[in-house]
């Protein structure tokens, strides 16, 4: 059973498998609903190598959905500082968890109301990406 959870800036899940067979999971799951991963950033590594510290496996992909990133490049061509949608995946209490950027909070730091009809469409695909995982 997993655990869906909420918080003021992304939502998610913890999920009773692998930490590879998430990260495959999800890259697929982001695929039906439109998404590419345009950057994989190794957490773990990053930090071993930088500061030599160990951590549990954590890995930021950065999600875009071509269609929606070009409209709100039109409607607010900063935008990009709010773009991609990051979803990490790491290891956490013996299984995985899975959570993503709520693309509704982080647009509406925007300030522009033209966005917001893609960043509740993108929440809705995030939000079917996050419940696959279960």
């Amino acid at each position: 059973m997993t655990a869906t959870y909420t918080t003021s800036y992304g939502l998610g899940t913890d999920v009773k498998m692998p930490f590879d067979e998430a990260v495959e999971k999800v890259t697929e799951a982001l695929k039906t609903e439109g998404f590419g991963v345009l950057t994989t950033i190794d957490v773990k590594q990053t930090l071993k190598e930088k500061l030599d510290i160990d951590r549990p496996r954590y890995t930021i992909l950065g999600a875009c959905n071509p269609q929606f990133a070009h409209q709100a490049l039109e409607a607010e061509p900063d935008i990009g500082l709010l773009l991609p949608c990051n979803v990490v995946i790491y290891e956490h209490a013996g299984g995985t968890r899975v959570a993503a950027m709520d693309p509704e909070a982080a647009l509406k730091l925007s300030g522009n109301p033209d966005v917001e009809p893609m960043a509740r469409e993108v929440r809705e695909r995030i939000e079917r990406v996050i419940a696959q995982m279960g």
